[in-house]
């Protein structure tokens, strides 16, 4: 029996199940862990899945998953929900002509403002409007129900056991990579 479910449309379009993917890595490579190659291509495969999910989800509300970002970003950084635009782009691992490029995009959409800062008047301050905070909130009124269907399945206990896990992996990860929480200029 095949962990992953049948995928519609044509076979040659299908990603192979789990089970068949590491039976193939298995034939070319012997010193395969199937468990750990299990655990690292399932949560790959669900990080996709995820992905797509909230994209479309942000895509209803007229939004970007890249802007959906830099509104989380502004969010989480609190009241007054304001970041220098260089900031912005140390905390998304984006190029500060990358950000810039995000915020003319934003700005012209009404999600965020940009303004010189009062006390300094070279630097540029980034600050999220009425109406960027209200797309963050429909986002994450979205975000929460679908998660609350992902996990329907899983006791309180098991999703307590499961983040515990998938937190004790992350630890070990920002460990072994602290530089891997943007994108890698070595890897653009």
């Amino acid at each position: 029996m095949s962990d992953t479910p049948e995928q519609p449309g044509p076979a040659e379009l299908r990603e192979p199940s789990l089970d068949a993917q590491i039976a193939a890595y298995q034939r070319e490579f012997a010193d395969l862990d199937p468990q750990v190659e299990k655990v690292v291509s399932a949560l790959g495969r669900l990080n996709r899945r995820m992905n797509v999910a909230y994209g479309r989800q942000v895509s209803y509300l007229g939004i970007s998953n890249a802007e959906w970002e830099v509104l989380k970003t502004l969010v989480l950084a609190g009241a007054p929900y304001r970041l220098g635009p260089g900031e912005l782009a140390k905390r998304l691992g984006l190029t500060p002509a990358a950000m810039t490029h995000r915020i003319d995009r934003m700005a012209g959409e009404g999600l965020v403002t940009r303004d010189r800062d009062e006390n300094n008047r070279v630097r540029v301050i980034v600050e999220l409007t009425d109406e960027g905070r209200t797309k963050w909130f429909e986002a994450m009124r979205m975000a929460t129900d679908f998660e609350e269907e992902l996990l329907q399945d899983l006791s309180a206990d098991e999703r307590a056991v499961l983040g515990e896990l998938l937190i004790r992996l992350l630890r070990r990860v920002e460990h072994a990579q602290p530089d891997a929480g943007g994108r890698l200029t070595d890897l653009e």
